[in-house]
């Protein structure tokens, strides 16, 4: 089946074009207080094996079904489920074999970056809910869609920036809210590290295990290539989003959330660029980039080659208001008056587990705005990263709007989406 094409999977499968044809809610309605939520968990290799343990610890889930193209990793996750569970998953390697399945209520979904969106959508034309990790999709085309694929039919779509279920993190946002700050005009996120180099070997046979036909998805047709498949696709622009998709989009997040700017940016300008590693990865290495609002300004750096820190974290934010700043970690928040005295603090875990609840409560109560990083949310969030990769790529600053989410210039729109490759298109929510 792996050559077959979507559509005519779902031909022979009875629907019509991409389940254009399907009933919003058919798989998944309410669920009823006494029944287990089935979810089917879509890329369990690495992080999505970690999601996944985190739905297994919630007693009113069930994994009844695993999805990864490589058939050693979904017979030892199957095996390790049922070693907890005493109940053995369906083994599938198609996620397309999950789209008619009414017995599912949800898609757990931590594939490469290039897979995020198309997943998404799938599921949510299939009536299934969805839980998708960072970041939301691998272009801003792909985004809007599948924002628009979850209000059309109407389903609970949650991103994985867990910090956003975390204790911690409210706890700064009630401070910044109750005005101890004054007006806040200014936000800096960051991330420091020194990261490997990307050296890819020469291309290969795929491994017999693995469907790489699936895993190559909408992205374009290329030889097979084991560093690609393996973790290189994060640096290479068919299939990743670079490092600020993927580490610095929960920076920005939990940023803009203290912020209060709950909305796209109006202008976006990055200045960096790849002058570190002389290697294979395609996006930068340094970068600073400027979110621009009617009154305030959102800053992200970016330095994979520095071992030094920034206010002793290799990762945080900082909010500034007239009357001192808070500063966040991904564990901790800390605020400041102006002579740099620690008035307020607070910490927690990162919030995976609460954020897991977070989604499986509003399965069962259908209330969208009970989720702590709803599919929208998740978006902007998103589309900031994929906006300051486009600046870099095309230098120049660039005015976003956020009715049409497409910019000023005629040369940044061609980066806003990208043609699917065929059997993997993305359809059209109408």
């Amino acid at each position: 089946m792996s050559r077959n094409t979507r559509r005519g999977f779902l031909k022979e499968s009875g629907t019509v074009g991409l389940g254009l044809s399907l009933v919003a809610g058919q798989a998944s309605g309410a669920i009823a207080a006494n029944e287990k939520i089935s979810v089917a968990c879509i890329g369990v290799r690495g992080r999505g094996n970690s999601v996944m343990q985190s739905f297994v610890q919630e007693p009113d889930c069930d994994i009844t079904h695993i999805c990864d193209i490589r058939e050693s990793v979904r017979l030892q996750r199957g095996a390790e489920i049922k070693q907890k569970t005493g109940r053995m998953p369906k083994l599938l390697n198609d996620y397309r074999d999950l789209l008619n399945d009414k017995s599912i209520d949800a898609f757990m979904v931590a594939t490469p970056d290039h897979w995020h969106a198309l997943l998404t959508i799938e599921g949510c034309l299939a009536g299934k809910d969805v839980y998708v990790e960072k970041p939301a999709s691998h272009n801003i085309l792909e985004g809007k869609t599948a924002v628009a694929a979850a209000r059309k039919h109407d389903r609970m779509v949650q991103m994985g920036t867990q910090i956003r279920s975390a204790p911690f993190l409210q706890e700064a946002v009630d401070y910044v809210n109750s005005g101890a700050l004054g007006k806040v005009i200014y936000g800096k996120a960051w991330e420091t590290a020194r990261n490997g180099e990307v050296h890819l070997p020469p291309d290969s046979k795929p491994p017999k295990d693995l469907d790489y036909e699936i895993w190559q998805g909408p992205a374009p047709e290329r030889p097979h290539n084991k560093s690609i498949v393996g973790s290189a696709w994060r640096w290479l622009y068919d299939y990743g989003t670079g490092d600020l998709g993927n580490d610095g989009v929960h920076r920005i997040d939990y940023c803009r959330h203290v912020m209060g700017l709950d909305r796209m940016p109006d202008a976006i300008s990055c200045s960096g660029g790849k002058y570190f590693f002389d290697d294979d990865q395609q996006f930068p290495d340094t970068m600073l980039v400027n979110y621009e609002y009617p009154d305030k300004v959102l800053q992200y750096e970016m330095r994979l080659w520095s071992k030094s820190k920034l206010h002793g974290a290799g990762e945080g934010a900082n909010i500034y208001g007239e009357n001192g700043w808070v500063m966040l970690t991904n564990n901790s928040w800390k605020a400041y008056d102006p002579a740099g005295k620690v008035v307020r603090q607070g910490s927690s875990d990162v919030g995976q587990q609460a954020h897991i609840r977070n989604f499986l409560d509003a399965v069962r109560s259908r209330k969208r705005e009970s989720l702590n990083q709803e599919i929208y949310s998740g978006h902007v969030s998103t589309v900031m990263c994929h906006a300051g990769n486009i600046s870099c790529r095309t230098g120049r600053k660039l005015r976003l709007d956020a009715r049409t989410e497409t910019f000023d210039d005629t040369e940044a729109n061609q980066y806003v989406g990208r043609e699917h490759r065929r059997g993997f298109e993305l359809p059209d929510i109408v």
